[in-house]
């Protein structure tokens, strides 16, 4: 798509205006489209599904399992070559697939149609698409309509345009194309402007198109878009250090054995195999693929909480969030006006309580004077009229019945200069007309007081407790609206008014954020407003959910102007809101945060939110109010728009993480125990007791499966009782370390004595064991070495099945785990137990280099096997005896 190279001056569009008031010609249009360009935002051309299917391959373990396929065909050896390249595939498949479906759910939440514009040229206003709109264009306001580009107005009544999405502001901005502005004028200070892509809610208006494209407020929205880089997310970062670090050791490791080699004088080329296997050993093959399918099966579970994750490793992400940056309309609020005060008889109280018989005529002036209505089941019309109708409706008060009943037969329209509103309406018997508007106006223009179902005379006592009431009101940042009401004779009359209360809104908060941010802040996780709203709403709001507690920890857009980087980089940590910001300030802010070291989340569904959703570490959008851009920026999409389930997606990514971390540990723990036996075996003298097959079939298939029951399990509880873990903290912290170097020696003997006794037996039986006879076993003999490494093998496979059911949780003993939520564990470790049985006691043990075991074999494995599940209750008791011990301290 094109963008537009330049724009056109306000004073340019004025001067265009001034020389063609019927608009522009056909021609010159069609000129003007040829040098500027489609009234279209440029977007990036999507990934191919050949580049989003090799993008899955980009990372350090994939490079080295590549590597490790590569020496292995070259060594002839096609069975290793064969399973390494197969779990890469597969890793990418699962990759691909997660992608693809999360692009495809976006796509179903989009719903816009192609916008239309009506445009006056030579003389007469067309419907026009708008993406052929150019600078210069006249184009015709009235409401339902959709900004088509940016607008200078030039001529506007009564007009009101919907920001939120641009600005943030809850309430419609009233435009006055009279406005001339002095300086740098904040977005939603610029009353004289339209801007691409706001709706218009009431009145009408004429505006000269200023800029088009990507020239547009959404357009360097969307530039700022492009100019993001996607950073890797904390998990990522961890495994791609820990796949160098691998790497690193594989490279150091073959260098040592040959090394041994040469002083053991072994030959060059069996040692070459043997330390392409140490190599492998090294590496845990199946690592990629387990983490991807766990991040996958999380990415399902967040399906079901009506979470949309565009990016698989976003998800783990969110469990190491300490700061949600949200924005505060439509998203910790409804959105949508509501009146929550009422004033009416001396008295300020929820409008429920009102009494419908004594308050009828205060009931029924809010609902006859507004020009709302429902159409479909929906409100449309001004979000202030839309409230006062809901207001009405508590009280089974239809605003078209009572009409019919009480017909309007005159009115004065709304009038940003008047600050009222007046309609007249036919009781029968008699006429009244109802004037709504800015209480220090119909002040003015009051004599009397409607008081206890009677009218008097307005006396300083009823202003001071009127104004009192109003000012109580404001405090709360609620937005304050007079009724008074006169008997007429069928004329629209604004004087000699009887005034009948007030009445108080504001965007309330979503029911469930209060109760979202409290759970969150116990769980470590600090909740930031960020909206384009004036201080005083948004303190307010930020107070009432429990987001803030004091103004001090409020700043505004203005004071931020003033502050460098660097500045808010040091301030950052004490403030809770920040009001009337723009895009850029939104993006400065995530920054600030980002600095001192938080991992950051931003949540929001406008326009504007789009630049700081990709600047956190992970965006997340509304997906019913969202806009396309914010959408495409996300890296999560909500579908149910509730700040809620972002509580839920945050305990998720936890127990993903803490899944991930047992899963890691468990697979590095087998990789340690087979560098263990290999290492010890060769620097011995010994032939390697494992052979590449043995160790890739470990790696790849046993411990794979209950690796994957470890990253389905339910997860602790109490996880969101813990404070979020630390953006740099290690995969191996909290004692993973000591846990890896235990389990990894503990299983690499264990692998060694059942390669010892294998090779014992081949030699001399299963009779007495003599000590003396393990010097004369004859290692070169090929039944011996199969023999022991059948043993070998098999307690490695079989003590890693083990060892899984033992790291479901470290710190409780597995007789007091719920073995039953996850079925998932039994199925993997009794489908383990087949598999070896398979490659041991069938005919396609030759493919393995195995023998069949007897009965009092098998026994013996199972002995030495079981190892870890006893060292797993020796730390337990350890870990009991500890705390106790501190308990009593």
């Amino acid at each position: 798509m094109l963008s537009t190279p330049e724009k056109l001056s306000v004073k340019q569009a004025l001067s265009d205006l001034s020389s063609q008031e019927k608009g522009l010609s056909q021609k010159e249009a069609a000129a003007r489209l040829e040098k500027y360009g489609r009234n279209e935002l440029a977007q990036k051309k999507g990934k191919s599904p050949i580049v989003k299917f090799l993008s899955q391959f980009n990372d350090p373990m994939i490079f080295i399992l590549l590597a490790a396929a590569v020496i292995s065909i070259l060594l002839k050896e096609v069975a290793d070559s064969a399973i390494i390249l197969c779990v890469v595939l597969l890793n990418g498949i699962v990759g691909y697939v997660q992608e693809s479906r999360a692009e495809k759910a976006i796509d179903a939440l989009k719903k816009m149609s192609t916008p239309k514009a009506v445009v006056k040229r030579v003389g007469s206003a067309e419907e026009i698409d708008a993406a052929l709109l150019v600078p210069g264009d006249i184009v015709l306001l009235e409401a339902g309509r959709i900004i088509p580009a940016d607008l200078r107005l030039i001529e506007s009544s009564n007009l009101k345009i919907e920001e939120s999405a641009l600005t943030g502001e809850s309430v419609p901005a009233e435009k006055d194309c009279r406005f001339v502005a002095e300086g740098d004028t904040a977005i939603g200070d610029r009353i004289n402007m339209a801007y691409m892509s706001t709706p218009v809610t009431y009145g009408r208006g004429v505006g000269i198109v200023t800029a088009t494209g990507m020239d547009t407020e959404i357009g360097k929205i969307a530039k700022i878009l492009e100019e993001s880089d996607n950073e890797m997310t904390p998990l990522q970062k961890r495994l791609a250090d820990l796949g160098k670090l691998l790497g690193i050791m594989a490279v150091v490791l073959c260098v040592v054995l040959f090394l041994l080699a040469v002083v053991q004088h072994r030959n060059v080329f069996d040692m070459l195999l043997t330390a392409i296997s140490l190599a492998v050993a090294a590496i845990p093959e199946g690592m990629p693929a387990v983490v991807t399918i766990v991040l996958a099966l999380g990415v399902q579970r967040m399906v079901k909480s009506r979470t949309i994750v565009r990016r698989l490793p976003a998800v783990e992400t969110l469990g190491a969030v300490n700061v949600v940056c949200s924005d505060k309309t439509g998203t910790l609020t409804q959105n949508r006006m509501t009146t929550v005060k009422s004033y009416f008889d001396s008295e300020i109280v929820v409008p429920k309580e009102l009494d419908a018989q004594k308050a009828a005529m205060y009931l029924e002036g809010f609902t006859l004077c507004n020009d709302a209505s429902i159409e479909d089941g929906k409100y449309v019309g001004d979000p202030t009229e839309t409230a006062l109708l809901d207001m009405s409706a508590l009280f089974s008060m239809d605003r078209p019945a009572l009409e019919q009943k009480c017909p309007r037969i005159n009115e004065i329209p709304f009038d940003s200069d008047r600050k009222l509103m007046t309609t007249v309406h036919n009781y029968g018997d008699r006429k009244l007309s109802y004037t709504k508007g800015a209480l220090d106006v119909i002040l003015k223009h009051t004599k009397d007081i409607y008081d206890g179902g009677k009218i008097r005379p307005i006396t300083q006592d009823d202003v001071k407790n009127i104004s009192d009431a109003a000012f109580s009101m404001a405090k709360d940042a609620l937005r304050v609206l007079a009724l008074a009401f006169r008997e007429s004779g069928g004329e629209a009359v604004e004087d000699g008014l009887c005034f009948l209360g007030l009445v108080g809104m504001i965007d309330p908060p979503r029911p469930e954020a209060k109760q979202a941010v409290e759970s969150c802040r116990k769980a470590g996780v600090r909740t930031v407003m960020i909206t384009g709203d004036h201080k005083d709403t948004a303190f307010a709001v930020a107070r009432e959910i429990g987001i803030a507690d004091d103004a001090s920890q409020c700043i505004s857009g203005d004071e931020l102007n003033r502050m460098t980087q660097e500045e808010l980089n040091e301030k950052v940590s004490s403030l809770r809101v920040f009001a009337r910001v723009s895009p850029e300030h939104k993006v400065m802010i995530v920054r600030a945060l980002k600095a001192n070291g938080n991992i950051v989340s931003m949540t929001g569904d406008g326009v504007n939110d789009a630049p700081s959703l990709r600047a956190a570490d992970i965006g997340i959008a509304m997906g019913i109010t969202g806009t396309d851009v914010a959408k495409g920026a996300a890296d999560m999409v909500l579908t149910d728009d509730n700040f809620a389930t972002i509580r839920k997606a945050i305990e998720e990514g936890r127990n993903i993480y803490n899944n991930i971390k047992k899963a890691t540990i468990y697979l590095l723990s087998s990789n340690i125990g087979e560098v263990v036996t290999m290492f010890i075996g060769v620097a011995v003298g010994w032939p390697a007791p494992l052979s590449a097959v043995n160790i890739l079939w470990v790696n790849l298939v046993t411990d794979s499966l209950p690796a994957l029951a470890l990253g389905a399990d339910t997860g602790s509880p109490d996880v969101m009782k813990e404070k979020p873990r630390a953006p740099k903290e290690s995969l191996f912290s909290h004692g993973g370390t000591a846990l890896l170097i235990i389990y990894g020696v503990l299983i690499g003997l264990t692998t060694l004595v059942g390669f010892i006794l294998g090779c014992y037996e081949a030699m001399y039986g299963a009779g007495h064991f003599i000590l003396s006879n393990l010097a004369h076993i004859n290692f070169g003999s090929k039944d011996v070495l199969i023999e022991g490494r059948t043993f070998a093998v098999t307690v490695l496979a079989i003590s890693e099945l083990f060892h899984a059911v033992g790291m479901r949780d470290t710190k409780k003993s597995i007789f007091r785990m719920n073995h039953l939520n996850n079925k998932l564990m039994w199925v993997s470790v009794l489908f383990g137990f087949i598999l070896q049985f398979i490659i041991v006691q069938t005919p396609v043990s030759r493919f393995f280099g195995a023998n069949p075991l007897t009965l009092s074999q098998w026994l013996t494995v199972l002995l030495l096997a079981v190892m870890p599940l006893v060292m797993h209750e020796i730390i337990v008791l350890v870990q009991f005896i500890k705390k106790r011990a501190g308990n009593k301290k």
